[in-house]
């Protein structure tokens, strides 16, 4: 509790007396009961219990009580006391270097922002935002405050019409802020003339000196005309990057990625001007007066001083109906770091060419999470993808489904997409794609969720096509438009409900959600959900193909179109190579924990059926895959031993399969490349394999380990002796 606040007049509490109320100083009171409370104490009525407690205030307790850590009361209070002056100073060059040091105070919150923490204790504990009225005499200062309160309005709208702020609440929280000042709307243009100005003096004080006569109306930046240049320069790149990247934020809300080239070209001058920002710093510190930050690395400006017009306490009684956090505001250069894999990714996002193909958009989204993009860029791409129910705004979901499932596109526009079940399907895809752009952990427990719901509209699909077209339906002489319709659609339905699964265990071993002990029961039901979607995929192949040949009417009947025929598509391939490492490491554990009692880890709080039960309850509920269990894991397991392995060595199936399948993935370097990886994997743990046979796997100086260090997801064997 402030004692300060206490004692002030009733107008300028937050809340005021009233006819009821009346302001009393609690301070006596508490003192007395301090000396009688013994630690672990504390003062309650009777009806006070443990569900009370969670939610209960510890006064005085920096973290708890908001008004403790309050120098003032009021934004005007802090401003009366000078915490935020304008002009800044009186000395033209003292004034810019604050400036400067404003600006990227800013930035640094700004990222901080974006890591998650709340606006009103990163970018809002600014003074001079929370105050837009009173820069309007410094034209530097008012226009560079409106397109940061510009900015913020402009990412707030992004994450909120996405909905991934669902992962951190507090992110599009405004408080009751001032988001929106007079005239924000114009702060490009009041921008863009600041911009001149200083464009002006810096090509007046470049100018050789017979030059510099006409050019003396120029008014100067500040007093000293060595460092007219240097100022001039350092100013421009803060005020270009602003802007430029306020464009990238709108040229990216353009319908159907309209705006997505132009983006580009402002994304590109966005990260030029970070690099010109982080030359200047030499400059700024070597000229930089008074006091700097203790820690260098630490500081959030590039001069190394401590901006002004910041007090991260100015909002913390309206930041939240929680306690305030505890906020580290990020360095500097760690803000020009973020900024700049931000814009990497919104780049790779402005880049994707927009492909109508399911396939080819998934295998898109899994690369690019797998650099971890933050929340604004997830964002940016799911509004992308999804607008006004269709995907890019464009193509609605029943032609995409329909070329999901290898469907001729003259079907496009059949009637049965408005059967009531394909357009719930449709609404499917939809979730599924805003799923797959929100954090991993986050997706993961949403992909475990949906399983249930693509389960069930395939059985409610199944039951349709059994109603209208009979059991013995056939599709071979496509007579029936609809019933060929909803047989592929019924196999693409399966194929994409295992692809969730795979992607589901996947993201398992991202989050470091598996123990070493629980490996085996991981990969070998990695293994059996392998094995489905490669039998789903094919079967999608294999009828689309076949509907194809018959409705040419050409036989084939020389042995090259029968061999043609009989060769394994490249996506089957790339599966039976994860297939064959997953089923090798399933083996390869499971003979450690039968022959030499290792990786067993038997918990005082669950035995591993419970562990089973925990990892895969979504998968088991959704009957993914059918009749699968504990007891079916168990007796798969219990019998392999490493005789077993030397016989048959599964990564020696994998290095062979990966070697034949590069061919058919040249023109897709992304798939190419992970295929290297896996033949990798494939090749150090069948040599890691033959050493642990070859030496006996009874050794006691032999030490197996499983390291991730080439796949993320598929272990490499490391054997070492002790």
């Amino acid at each position: 509790m402030d004692r300060h606040a206490l004692h002030q007049p009733s107008s300028s509490s937050s809340i005021p007396a009233t006819a009821n109320t009346v302001w009393t100083d609690a301070s006596p009171l508490l003192e007395v009961a301090c000396k009688d409370l013994r630690d672990g104490e504390l003062i309650h009525v009777d009806n006070f219990n443990l569900y009370a407690a969670m939610s209960a205030l510890e006064i005085m307790d920096p973290k708890m009580d908001s008004g403790i850590v309050n120098r003032y009361c009021s934004v005007d209070e802090a401003i009366e006391d000078g915490v935020a002056p304008v002009p800044i100073s009186t000395d033209k060059t003292t004034d810019v270097q604050c400036v400067i040091d404003i600006m990227d105070h800013l930035l640094t919150c700004e990222a901080t922002w974006h890591k998650g923490h709340s606006l009103a204790q990163t970018v809002f504990s600014c003074a001079y935002l929370l105050r837009p009225e009173r820069t309007s005499s410094h034209a530097l200062l008012h226009s560079y405050c409106k397109v940061i309160r510009a900015t913020c309005k402009a990412v707030i709208t992004v994450v909120s019409d996405a909905r991934t702020h669902e992962e951190e609440d507090l992110f599009t929280m405004a408080y009751g802020l001032p988001l929106s000042g007079d005239g924000d709307e114009k702060c490009l243009s009041l921008l863009n003339a600041v911009e001149e100005n200083i464009s002006r003096q810096l090509r007046a004080c470049k100018a050789p000196s017979s030059k510099r006569k006409p050019l003396e109306d120029i008014e100067p930046l500040q007093t000293n005309f060595d460092l007219e240049e240097g100022y001039c320069k350092a100013l421009l790149c803060r005020l270009r990057f602003r802007k430029h990247f306020f464009h990238v934020l709108t040229c990216m809300r353009r319908p159907q990625g309209r705006g997505l080239e132009l983006a580009r070209k402002h994304i590109a001058s966005c990260i030029s001007e970070l690099g010109v920002i982080l030359k200047s710093a030499e400059f700024l510190m070597s000229n930089a007066h008074g006091t700097c930050e203790d820690a260098t690395e630490d500081r959030t400006t590039a001069s190394g001083h401590q901006a002004i017009g910041f007090d991260a306490s100015l909002n913390s009684r309206i930041s939240a109906p929680t306690p305030p956090r505890s906020i580290k505001i990020l360095s500097w250069k760690k803000a020009i770091e973020y900024f700049e894999k931000l814009l990497h990714d919104l780049d790779i996002i402005s880049s994707y060419p927009l492909d109508p193909s399911l396939e080819v958009l998934l295998r898109f989204v899994a690369q690019f999470q797998k650099a971890q993009p933050d929340l604004v860029a997830r964002a940016h791409l799911q509004l992308l993808l999804v607008q006004d129910g269709k995907l890019y705004g464009k193509c609605p979901m029943f032609s995409l489904i329909i070329r999901a499932a290898r469907l001729p596109e003259v079907f496009l526009h059949h009637d049965i997409q408005k059967n009531e079940y394909v357009v719930q399907l449709g609404q499917l895809v939809i979730n599924m794609l805003k799923i797959l752009c929100t954090n991993a952990a986050w997706q993961r427990r949403k992909l475990g969720k949906i399983l249930q719901d693509w389960r069930v509209i395939y059985v409610q699909i199944e039951l349709a096509f059994r109603k209208d077209f009979g059991e013995g339906s056939s599709i071979s002489n496509g007579d029936n438009a609809s019933a060929r319709i909803l047989k592929h659609i019924l196999i693409w339905v399966e194929e994409q409900t295992y692809w969730i699964s795979h992607r589901f265990l996947i993201l398992g071993f991202e989050l470091e959600l598996y123990s070493p002990s629980e490996y085996c029961m991981v990969y070998w039901y990695l293994y059996v959900v392998l094995i489905r979607l490669a039998e789903k995929t094919h079967l999608k192949m294999t009828v689309s193909d076949g509907s194809a040949k018959q409705k040419g009417k050409k036989r084939k009947d020389s042995p090259k179109e029968l061999a043609r025929d009989a060769k394994i598509p490249p996506a089957i391939s790339f599966l039976q190579c994860q297939i064959c490492l997953a089923e090798g490491l399933t083996v390869l554990l499971a003979a450690l924990r039968n022959e030499l009692m290792v990786l067993q880890s038997p918990s005082p709080f669950n035995s591993e059926h419970e562990r089973f039960i925990q990892h895969f309850e979504l998968l088991q509920k959704a009957c993914i895959p059918d009749n699968i269990s504990y007891p079916s894991f168990e007796e798969s397991t219990s019998y392999a031993r490493f005789s077993t392995l030397a016989m048959y060595n599964y990564f020696k199936d994998a290095q062979k399969i990966a070697k034949e399948a590069r061919s058919g993935f040249s023109n897709d370097p992304d798939r190419l490349a992970e295929l290297r990886v896996l033949e990798q994997v494939a090749e150090h743990n069948s040599i890691a394999l033959n050493v642990i046979c070859g030496v006996g796997a009874l050794d006691p100086s032999l030490k197996v380990s499983f390291e991730f260090i080439h796949h993320p997801c598929f272990a490499t064997v490391v054997v070492k002796r002790s």
